[in-house]
């Protein structure tokens, strides 16, 4: 399947810049620390939470990591004083300790986190912080659907992901609190206001719903993004005021080295 996967877009992801880019605050302002020499964004994306870990901390040495050359064109254009690295985040080793190794909405789309998480929490340098935000929505209607909308297409969607690479917050807990000095767990849940449910289509097509597009024949997403969005109006209905409701849980993670 990933051999079909369609290339990362941008301007896609970007929609909804704001909506993306409040999580990585939200975590961003959690970190315990004044001063960073080293900070690495792991699955930078087009650098929108960069841009934020650059006004935290002016002076450090800032690198960008991901594996989408698309991702990363818009990357420098935006912020051209980074270290932009084209690598795969889950084989990515720095040179040098880290003080923050912050990933915002990458690490649900890697496999394996039992040993990913510790490996990354060793790459920081003594007091360092592991930073993470995940999408904790495997179940939630607009995700549930991507597998279950009906249609000649239904067992090629169903086989894409059979399970969640997000574990429980206890998971993350026992992995990372017998080598960490701290470590910190919430969820949040976002209710994002958004127009119709087009805009929710468009919301996922920038991430979650890739690669069951990129599973379908050409001729067959039309179909299958109109079975999928009349799904979506009956789980997100419309408000007194038109608008919908888009539920959005997150979960957030802290680990001090």
């Amino acid at each position: 399947m990933m051999s079909r996967m369609t290339s990362w877009n941008d301007a896609q992801y970007l929609l909804f810049a704001n909506e993306r880019t409040r999580p990585a605050r939200e975590l961003l302002a959690r970190i315990p620390l004044a001063a960073a020499r080293r900070v690495v964004d792991l699955g930078c994306g087009p650098g929108n939470s960069t841009a934020l870990l650059r006004e935290r901390w002016p002076d450090a040495a800032l690198t960008g990591v991901d594996s989408s050359a698309e991702m990363l064109q818009r990357a420098r254009r935006d912020l051209p004083d980074v270290d932009w690295v084209n690598a795969d985040a889950g084989s990515f080793t720095s040179s040098e300790p880290v003080d923050v190794l912050f990933s915002n909405a990458m690490l649900q789309w890697l496999p394996d986190h039992a040993r990913l998480l510790p490996a990354l929490l060793s790459q920081l340098a003594p007091g360092g912080v592991l930073a993470i935000q995940m999408p904790y929505n495997f179940s939630e209607p607009s995700h549930r659907s991507m597998r279950e909308t009906a249609g000649p297409w239904a067992a090629r969607t169903a086989s894409v992901r059979t399970r969640s690479p997000v574990e429980t917050p206890a998971f993350y807990y026992d992995a990372l609190a017998p080598i960490a000095s701290a470590v910190d767990i919430w969820q949040t849940r976002y209710e994002h206001v958004m127009p119709d449910v087009g805009a929710i289509v468009e919301w996922v097509k920038g991430t979650g719903l890739r690669p069951y597009l990129d599973v379908l024949e050409p001729d067959e997403r039309s179909d299958y993004l109109e079975a999928y969005a009349r799904e979506l109006d009956v789980a997100y209905p419309p408000r007194r005021d038109g608008r919908r409701l888009f539920s959005f849980p997150r979960l957030f993670i802290l680990a001090t080295r």
